[in-house]
């Protein structure tokens, strides 16, 4: 037979409940309806730093906070009345070297024989460091949600900073390489290191803990932490009164003062580095908080570090590549606009401010003959360096064809065949890298005005069209069929014509513009319009007035303004004469000449312009046809115009020793500043500009 199990009577049992209950690792505390101790474990002694016989009959309050006891004794009322477990989650300072620890709190009701809560039970788990963790990976959250928001490196630095102030340190401080600020790469120096204060932040109102301002820059010995966690790329973990401290407070009495008066005691110093450069450093220090920095918290630092480093080498980088793109859009438009009469000028260039980088925008003014001038604003589809390029091509192919004199509906032709040339030899339909469609499209208005017939031809690739003011307040849009964008190819442009009154305003301008903030560009023409009907005398007013009405802000797109006022020469200014075709009328064509250029008080130059008209006069009867007219036009230069019916444009050769002939153009090219062929519908008109005597222009 089997010997029975001796089973343990209920005092020895009761006796091992006792024991297991005393001997227990875990805070454990039974209370009574006065929320006084009767029984507590172990652990529960441990953590109160009290044995189990002097917490008998104590309550919570004697080791625990305020806000800690009146959590946990509103858990155990309610567990009276409810008989309900209550969980609770609480923070204590239980001892300063530990610091901050986090506790899970159970609270289970006691039963008796009668069904009635009679005791309430408390069992608590140290979860520190599972709220560290969930902190921490808060913080990394955080981090990648708010830090890199803009591609700008200060606000990325400061970014960085308020998330890391009062979440894990109490004063932070991010420093970068001044040099990086120049664009110079840095150098290390046996002296030390020059760091720029990026951004800093702390829990005390107006950061008292900083030495310098935002903006300043920072000189670190050599001996001093940031600057040899600069040099080795190695975070550094630091108590106040450790060796590096002590020596880089005494060689900087103002920051001693700092870490005296606010009592710091804690240092980390973290490495800002991305893609292999070491871009600053930054110092994150603890005074408010008792518990020093640990080995968890270098490492969360240096996750934080590493992940803004990115965020900042990113904005570097795009500070750098748009501060060559603007270098070069604006080495590519015209630095000073060329000296013409016809027409008073203001400029506007805003680069774009948008992460895509600066666009294609352009403007020019450009001089061409017979006392005209050519005002072209254009804009390359896309941004970056490839745009502005592009840019430049353009309006160096504009400046090209507006010195042969085309019409405006000509040039745009040969602009557009430009255009889609570049195309085809770029190969740019898509870039098989980027995946990207990078097809070359451009817009441009191309207006033409003479000052004598008060005439404006306008032509028109896809560009918004020009506004035009009249002196009378009228303002309007000039009715300019659109045409096709440059690049498209194989459509025609049409050019309209419109006599303008003296002193009306012509607006040329680019899309970014009229669709700045967002708003439909038809809204902003109409926007637009209402800016140029306030009056103004002078035309940067004018400018300023167009932009203050279109942009909130700075622009998203690049925005190029081109205002004129245009002027009248009267008859005073211009002489005509129809000259027969007989080489025997070129002597009293000079006389003719000298006696104008007296009544302009330009007798210092009869000499040269007799010689250039009777040159140009007898080219047009020897190998043109009538009828043949001269024209004078005092203007910033006198200029000489002979138009005769043949469309046989002359050359310029250099003639051999023997030839009698073929010198004329060559004399003419020597005399004047400038000269060239003007062709029209039926002939073509030879001019040439002799300059002013020094003091008249």
């Amino acid at each position: 037979m089997s010997t029975p199990i001796e089973q343990p009577n209920h005092r020895a049992r009761g006796a091992m409940v006792g024991e297991a209950f005393m001997q227990c690792h875990l805070p454990v505390a039974i209370c009574d309806e006065e929320l006084r101790i009767l029984r507590a474990s172990r652990g529960m002694a441990q953590e109160a730093g009290l044995t189990e016989d002097e917490l008998h009959g104590r309550r919570f309050t004697q080791f625990m906070s305020d806000s800690a006891y009146e959590e946990v004794a509103g858990g155990m009322r309610r567990v009276f009345g409810t008989g309900a477990v209550e969980h609770l989650e609480i923070y204590l300072d239980a001892r300063a070297e530990l610091g901050e620890r986090v506790w899970s709190v159970t609270l289970s009701p006691l039963m008796g024989a009668d069904g009635r809560v009679q005791r309430v039970q408390f069992i608590a788990v140290d979860i520190t460091a599972e709220c560290r963790a969930r902190e921490r990976l808060a913080v990394l959250n955080e981090v990648s949600a708010q830090v890199g928001s803009t591609l700008d490196v200060t606000q990325t630095a400061q970014e960085m900073a308020d998330v890391v102030a009062g979440r894990l340190a109490d004063f932070v401080t991010v420093d970068l390489l001044d040099s990086l600020f120049r664009g110079v790469e840095p150098r290390p120096s046996a002296e030390g290191v020059a760091l720029l204060r990026a951004a800093h932040q702390s829990v005390l109102p107006g950061v008292p803990e900083s030495v310098v301002r935002v903006g300043e820059v920072d000189h670190y010995p050599a001996s001093s932490p940031p600057a040899r966690v600069l040099a080795t790329g190695r975070s550094s973990l630091h108590r106040s009164l450790d060796e590096d401290i002590e020596r880089w407070a005494a060689g900087d009495p103002q920051r001693a003062r700092v870490v005296n008066a606010h009592g710091i005691h804690s240092v980390m110093v973290v490495p800002l580095s991305a893609r292999g450069i070491t871009l600053g450093v930054a110092v994150l220090v603890r005074h408010r908080r008792r518990a020093p920095f640990t080995e968890d918290d270098l490492f969360l630092a240096e996750e934080i570090a590493a992940r803004a480093a990115v965020a900042v080498d990113n904005a570097r980088r795009y500070t750098r590549e748009r501060t060559t793109a603007v270098a070069l859009q604006r080495s590519l438009l015209p630095r000073q606009l060329a000296g013409q009469e016809a027409v008073q000028v203001a400029t506007r260039y805003l680069p774009a401010r948008s992460r895509a980088g600066v666009g294609g925008d352009w403007f020019d003014v450009i001089p061409v003959s017979g006392a005209r001038v050519a005002l072209v604003v254009g804009d390359v589809v896309g941004h970056g360096l490839h745009a502005s390029a592009t840019m430049g091509r353009l309006r160096t192919a504009v400046r090209t064809l507006a010195d042969v004199d085309l019409p405006p509906d000509e040039l745009l032709v040969h602009l557009d065949d430009l255009v889609t040339h570049l195309a085809a030899e770029e190969n740019t339909a898509v870039d098989q890298d980027l995946e990207i469609v990078t097809d070359l499209i451009a817009t441009c208005v191309y207006v033409v005005y003479d000052p004598i017939t008060r005439c404006c031809t306008v032509a028109n690739a896809g560009h918004p069209p020009p506004a035009v003011v009249t002196p009378d307040g009228t303002v309007d849009f000039l009715d300019v069929p659109p045409g096709p964008p440059l690049g498209v190819g194989g459509l025609p442009f049409e050019a309209v014509e419109r006599e303008l009154p003296e002193a009306s305003l012509l607006a040329l301008y680019t899309d970014g513009l009229a669709e700045a903030c967002g708003r439909d560009i038809d809204a902003g023409l109409r926007q637009l319009l209402r800016a140029l009907a306030r009056p103004a005398d002078q035309l940067e007013e004018v400018c300023t007035a167009v932009l203050d009405r279109l942009l909130s802000g700075p622009p998203t797109d690049d925005v190029a303004l081109l205002i004129a006022r245009t002027r009248a020469l009267d008859s005073s200014h211009v002489a005509t004469w129809d000259l027969v075709d007989d080489p025997a009328a070129v002597a009293g064509t000079r006389a003719e000449v000298a006696r104008q250029l007296a009544l302009w008080g330009l007798e210092e130059i009869a000499f040269t312009a007799e010689l250039v008209v009777s040159e140009l006069v007898t080219n047009a009867i020897r190998y043109g046809g009538p009828p043949i007219q001269l024209r004078l036009i005092r203007d910033a230069a006198v200029i000489c115009e002979v138009s005769d019916s043949s469309s046989a444009a002359p050359h310029l050769r250099r003639a051999r020793t023997f030839d009698e002939g073929g010198r004329g153009l060559l004399l003419v090219a020597q005399l004047a500043r400038r000269w060239g062929t003007r062709h029209k519908a039926a002939g073509k008109t030879i001019w040439a500009e002799v300059a002013l005597p020094e003091g008249r222009a």
